[in-house]
């Protein structure tokens, strides 16, 4: 029997994986394969637990039960149901848009640190992943669950255009900006999971700044309204003191002083709440009442007129239903939108961009107690 000798290559068995063409930065480097391992990774964690599916039913069942109480409740009220299409729509989206930024701060305030204390973060750092590419992966992989906690709410704000006075563009508006916010929370979790060595201290930063948001910019707004208010000569339209005795009152323009707040100072600190940038987006429904009564007009027109400021003339007749030229009913149409929503993307990306200098190895410096590997 014979052998034949077998020449063996140890160079081919050294040989590392070949390196992606092209050049690219090594920690802003990006690649949708490399977004799309990461968040698959992250996905296939999400899904494998049971929590996830319990978390979908009890939001798809608690929306579901408050929509129909708030829908219940509207209806005893307006008898009519002139209006209850478009209240109840507002209602809802208000309720969907609070549930979901209570639940998103939970999928990315731990998603770096939760990793690094498991041990799990160095073995994507080794890879030849950038860290801008585990950044956006576990971004996208947070926002496209939070989108299915939107997507579960669906129904029931189709349910509320079916009611009527709510036109199917507010629907397309409001899950596109929701989704939009969401993002934007997700990007704020993922910078202070990176910053924070603590899974809990990060959790509790990322749920202070979605209250700062929320919560607190109308408390700052009504604290500072001492402060813009003087005392100041006003145009007033209406009876005058003295002919208030007179057999016949009539509304005439006369000067008298008073209190005046000047909120086209503090405007902004409502622009930045989430709930008036969706309110303020949506297109408007067919309630022409003036003010609105429904929930996302009255928003949006209470805080353009805050925006505006002190009108030049100030209506006070009532006694007929004339009103001066520059009396409060004529009020700026521009959108206040943009402000909210560019402050929430410019907080988000922050966040993104304190995960990605985060992620770069080697690191210099390390937090006290903080695992390597």
């Amino acid at each position: 029997m014979s052998v034949t000798p077998v020449d063996l290559d140890d160079d081919a068995a050294t040989t590392p994986p070949p390196v992606p063409s092209g050049r690219r930065s090594a920690t802003w480097g990006l690649t949708w394969h490399g977004v799309r391992t990461v968040a698959a990774l992250e996905l296939r964690q999400r899904v494998r637990s049971t929590r996830w599916v319990v978390a979908l039913v009890v939001w798809f069942l608690v929306v579901g039960a408050l929509t129909f109480l708030v829908t219940g409740a509207i209806g005893m009220i307006d008898e009519q149901g002139l209006e209850r299409g478009a209240i109840a729509f507002g209602a809802v989206t208000m309720l969907v848009l609070g549930l979901g930024l209570l639940v998103t701060p939970t999928l990315t305030s731990t998603a770096i640190n939760g990793d690094r204390a498991a041990g799990t973060l160095a073995t994507l750092q080794v890879t030849l992943l950038t860290p801008a590419e585990i950044a956006a992966g576990k971004l996208l992989a947070a926002w496209a669950a939070a989108c299915a906690f939107l997507v579960a709410s669906v129904p029931f704000l189709v349910l509320t255009l079916f009611l009527g006075d709510t036109p199917p563009t507010s629907l397309l508006a409001v899950l596109l900006l929701v989704a939009v916010l969401l993002a934007t929370v997700c990007g704020m979790g993922l910078g202070w999971s990176a910053l924070v060595s603590r899974t809990a201290g990060s959790t509790v930063l990322t749920f202070v700044t979605v209250a700062a948001l929320t919560v607190f910019t109308p408390m700052l707004f009504g604290l500072t309204l001492p402060v813009v208010t003087t005392t100041e000569d006003v145009r007033v339209y209406g009876v005058p003191p003295q002919g208030v005795e007179a057999d016949l009152m009539q509304c005439e323009e006369f000067t008298q002083e008073s209190s005046v707040s000047h909120t086209e100072r503090t405007w902004w600190l409502l622009g930045a709440n989430p709930f008036v940038v969706v309110a303020d987006a949506v297109p408007a429904t067919t309630d022409t009442t003036v003010p609105p009564s429904e929930p996302l007009g009255a928003i949006r027109e209470g805080v353009r007129d805050l925006r505006d400021g002190p009108p030049a003339v100030v209506d006070w007749c009532w006694i007929d239903d004339a009103s001066p030229a520059d009396s409060t009913a004529s009020h700026n149409t521009t959108p206040v939108w943009p402000f909210g929503l560019a402050l929430h993307l410019l907080l988000g990306a922050a966040g993104f961009a304190v995960a990605v200098r985060r992620l770069r190895v080697p690191q210099h410096q390390l937090a006290r107690g903080t695992r390597v590997a």
